[in-house]
């Protein structure tokens, strides 16, 4: 990738360096320290949250460097719990476009982020309407895979559910049925909430009526219900089978939600969870395209 401007270089990594500062090390789970020599977070620790190499963090502090991609930025703007126009500035100060909402650059609340990074314990994850996922902890990526290399419309589960067999290994087969009519009657909800000319949605259902009879046979019954509170059974490649409730916790405008995973009572859920920290991620991306 080409430099930047060198005046814009130096104003990224200045803003970088601010908003770093006035974070402190409690505000995203991380211990302060008798030793700790600056108020806020260290270069290497925004890195860590970010995914990013020390080295190259600081490059981007300095004013040097490439320039950041639209899921750096993404991800710079997460791990400094920056609000929504900080975020937009970033991506100014980076020569790249604002992202759509509702794809996997979204920007996710600080008070959303902060409570999945409280969430230490259990499988959490951040998602939209659209089930485009934006964040994991490391026990959702356990649990569901790493859902961060999928773009465009196969960002969504929901797409990848009706178009790609293999999206659907997550699930016994004898729960797909139930899993899509859920599906869909989410989709149509999340829908009407939105304009109606809202271009995301009525690409998205426009294609999955095209490529997907059972898509198309479904959504024709006209079922609306937002996911809340589901108990679903999962298939870990590793660990088998296990029963667990997923809970969502809603955005005021609905656009995005918290889900967390806890044991199923009276099943064997919670040692399998337990376990999920050994075991470690599980690669389900595929191919990117």
């Amino acid at each position: 990738m080409g430099g930047m401007g060198s005046v814009k270089h130096a104003e990224l990594g200045a803003f970088l360096r601010a908003r770093r500062e006035r974070i402190r090390p409690a505000d995203v789970g991380l211990p302060s320290g008798p030793r700790r020599r600056v108020p806020g977070l260290r270069r290497d620790e925004v890195a860590q949250l970010a995914g990013a190499s020390v080295d190259y963090y600081n490059e981007l502090e300095r004013g040097a460097g490439s320039q950041p991609s639209e899921q750096m930025i993404a991800a710079l703007a997460r791990a400094l719990r920056l609000t929504a126009d900080e975020r937009d500035h970033l991506y100014h100060l980076a020569g790249r476009p604002v992202p759509v909402e509702g794809t996997a650059a979204s920007h996710v609340h600080p008070g959303m982020l902060d409570l999945l990074g409280r969430l230490t314990a259990t499988p959490a994850q951040v998602i939209t309407d659209l089930h485009v996922t934006l964040v994991q902890n490391p026990l959702a990526v356990a649990l569901l895979g790493d859902q961060s290399g999928f773009r465009g419309r196969r960002a969504s589960f929901v797409y990848r559910w009706f178009t790609e067999p293999e999206a659907r290994q997550a699930y016994p087969a004898a729960d797909h049925r139930s899993q899509s009519r859920a599906f869909v009657a989410d989709l149509r909800a999340a829908a009407a909430r939105r304009d109606a000319k809202d271009a995301e949605t009525n690409a998205m259902i426009g294609s999955l009526l095209g490529v997907s009879r059972e898509f198309a046979e479904l959504w024709a019954d006209h079922d609306v219900a937002f996911r809340r509170d589901d108990r679903k059974r999962l298939v870990h490649p590793a660990l088998g089978l296990i029963e667990v409730n997923c809970l969502n916790l809603f955005s005021e405008d609905g656009r995005q939600r918290l889900l967390w995973f806890t044991p199923a009572v009276g099943t064997d859920s919670a040692g399998l969870l337990d376990l999920l920290a050994v075991v470690g991620t599980q690669d389900v991306t595929g191919p990117t395209r």
